[in-house]
């Protein structure tokens, strides 16, 4: 879980990066963007990257179904007395409810773009890449299109801030002086990455069809 769960925080900061290139003014976004999305489906090195991450989402996916299960196995049924809220917050126990969440975001988001540009007619930009900045740009047109990527990314914040810390301590990082550090890191990328994923979607819908 550990592991899978840091590759794909790695895959996040990747991914919002290229995205931000939708805030660019319209003209140099529309040549950025859709030559970034030609290099990440055509590059033979990123084409294996794309491989494990897609072995890593099934791999991370699988482990907390088996977790979930095994915790439930070994409770034994629900407690007379259960003080777990006192001494856990409600989304480090809620990261079955999160990842699902999220898991159903992704499966959406890959039909409506990944899927289109592999498999769809798309049109030509002027440079002859597929146009995906059109069609990314007319989905945000959509506000409860736009709603749920704020749901969805509220809850990635959550699995985040829960997720890379506990990764982190798996690995054995948890000596007392790498305590507040690791705390620090934790949350800047986790707000980072959820206020990042957020302002796209609101940007878009704000400056070109409102």
């Amino acid at each position: 879980m550990a592991l899978t769960g840091l590759f794909l925080c790695l895959f996040l900061v990747v991914h919002l990066l290229g995205n931000l290139q939708l805030i660019l003014p319209p003209e140099d976004a529309l040549s950025s963007f859709n030559s970034y999305s030609r290099f990440m489906t055509s590059n033979p090195l990123i084409k294996v990257i794309s491989y494990l991450l897609y072995a890593s989402i099934l791999a991370h996916s699988v482990y907390a179904l088996i977790i979930t299960l095994k915790n439930r196995k070994s409770a034994g049924g629900s407690y007379a007395y259960d003080k777990r809220s006192e001494s856990s917050t409600w989304y480090s126990r809620s990261m079955g409810v999160l990842g699902t969440v999220l898991l159903i975001y992704l499966v959406v988001h890959m039909k409506d773009f990944w899927y289109v540009y592999k498999f769809g007619d798309l049109p030509l930009d002027p440079e002859g890449n597929k146009d995906l900045y059109s069609i990314v740009v007319a989905a945000y047109g959509e506000l409860w299109y736009v709603g749920a990527n704020i749901v969805a990314f509220i809850a990635l914040g959550y699995h985040l801030w829960h997720g890379v810390f506990s990764g982190f301590r798996t690995f054995g990082a948890y000596p007392k002086r790498l305590f507040t550090g690791l705390k620090f890191v934790s949350l800047f990328l986790t707000v980072a990455l959820t206020a990042g994923f957020i302002f796209i979607p609101i940007y878009v819908y704000i400056n070109f069809h409102t």
